[in-house]
């Protein structure tokens, strides 16, 4: 039996302009929920917020930069004084960068983690304290928050380290949130959603980078050769963000923590373990991927 009965209830999501928040905001349409809506690219997000508006759907969407905790916050206060109460909260917004670690910026790690990490931050924040109060105040209440993670948050593929210690650190809070959630509540859960390679538009997401953390001078070398590696990733991805949101919500049906899209994956996520165990250096996450180090060395020494 669902935890959650989506007829009726509230759904917030970011990142809901595009990729798996617009998939997310499709479904919860689909399954009756009102919808809280949040993308900094203004017209994607209207775009969406026009299309399930049409369909009946009652919408609150409002452009929001997830990186800054006043608007999150000033946001998650127009939503609860709008619906009262929050069942989903999908903190799902993300953006990409790649590269020799050494070669990142400030500007990249500030930009990374400020929406990747941080948004996530803001969004518990503002959130989950008010969940939880609606926890107390009825014993029917229930809710269930999402952390959008990566793949790339169970391991350690190279060239793209900022991404990978972002996704990293939402792994590590989810999980915390979940221990943490246990020991106050049986009424609120959460989960950890860790795609692989997805067709979306999270390898174009300098589109919405902001003048305060771009960057002034060119990519380098690594950085445009992990851009292409990415770009041809991920548009050949075979699974698409609906079949993951359809997936994600049927994990939140049964209250299942880890969402992995690609299973398959997982055999680099068990090998890092038991290096990890075995104290052993880090095994090639390349080597099941024939010729793929050796491009990237003849690009990167060539």
């Amino acid at each position: 039996m669902s935890r959650i009965d989506f007829e009726g209830k509230v759904a917030v999501i970011t990142g809901a302009g595009s990729g798996f928040g617009r998939e997310f905001a499709r479904l919860g349409a689909e399954l009756g929920m009102s919808l809280v809506l949040a993308d900094v690219q203004a017209d994607a997000l209207q775009a969406v917020s026009d299309e399930l508006n049409a369909r009946g759907t009652r919408v609150l969407a409002r452009v929001v930069d997830v990186a800054d905790a006043t608007e999150v916050d000033a946001w998650a206060a127009a939503t609860f004084a709008e619906f009262g109460e929050v069942h989903l909260l999908f903190n799902n917004a993300g953006v990409g960068t790649a590269g020799l670690i050494w070669e990142n910026s400030l500007a990249d790690w500030q930009w990374t983690l400020g929406v990747n990490l941080w948004g996530v931050i803001h969004g518990m924040r503002a959130f989950v304290p008010r969940m939880l109060e609606s926890a107390r105040a009825s014993s029917d209440y229930r809710a269930h928050i999402v952390n959008t993670a990566s793949m790339a948050g169970l391991v350690n593929p190279p060239v793209s380290g900022v991404y990978n210690v972002s996704k990293h650190a939402v792994v590590s809070l989810s999980e915390t949130l979940y221990h943490d959630l246990g020991l106050v509540t049986d009424q609120v859960h959460c989960s950890v959603l860790c795609p692989f390679y997805v067709p979306t538009g999270i390898s174009q997401s300098q589109r919405n980078r902001p003048v305060g953390v771009s960057n002034a001078g060119p990519s380098t070398r690594s950085q445009r050769v992990a851009q292409a590696i990415t770009d041809k990733a991920v548009s050949s991805g075979k699974l698409s963000a609906v079949d993951v949101a359809h997936m994600t919500f049927k994990a939140i049906r049964e209250g299942a923590f880890y969402i992995a899209s690609h299973p398959q994956a997982l055999e680099g996520v068990r090998q890092r373990a038991d290096d990890i165990v075995a104290l052993r250096n880090p095994t090639d996450p390349l080597a099941a991927k024939p010729g793929l180090r050796e491009s990237l060395v003849e690009a990167l020494r060539g």
